[in-house]
């Protein structure tokens, strides 16, 4: 039996494809990241910038979001932004990063984006459920795209 890499972050990342330009996805994940991020994460039951409206680097926020009925709050950061291709947040309250990547798919007229979330650190009592955890990270991520996709379809552009 292979023991777990307890340094290794668990990780959860899905991928979609959005019947929009990279342009225009990103300028909905992105640009518009403060008004749009509440609408996909509807968990997210208070958000704020704690930098004034605007993304870029070093831009910093702060959410509540539900998690099993329970207010969780925390605070993140961008770590980097890549204009069309990819958004990093980085936790600075909880160890997480979150990552969306934006390609040009096979018709150019949509867009390839995946999402993946990683928990970068798992407390001593989270250990033994990493497995459980790991799904339901990834089931969170095929969540998240699916709601970017449904939200940016039914936009008007």
């Amino acid at each position: 039996m292979l023991a777990f890499d307890w340094s290794k972050p668990v990780v959860g990342a899905a991928s979609i494809t959005i019947n929009r330009t990279p342009l225009q996805v990103f300028d909905f994940v992105v640009w518009h990241f403060e008004d749009n991020y509440p609408r996909w994460a509807p968990e997210v039951i208070e958000f704020q910038s704690l930098t004034g409206r605007g993304i870029s680097a070093g831009a910093r926020y702060r959410q509540i979001r539900l998690e099993q009925s329970q207010p969780v709050e925390s605070e993140f950061a961008v770590a980097a932004l890549e204009e069309e291709q990819y958004l990093l947040l980085q936790g600075t309250t909880a160890p997480y990063q979150t990552r969306y990547e934006f390609a040009a798919a096979a018709d150019s007229a949509a867009t390839h984006l995946t999402f993946s979330f990683s928990l970068l650190e798992l407390e001593l009592f989270m250990r033994p459920f990493h497995k459980l955890i790991r799904v339901a990270i990834e089931e969170g991520a095929q969540y998240t795209v699916n709601n970017i996709k449904n939200l940016i379809e039914t936009a008007r552009y």
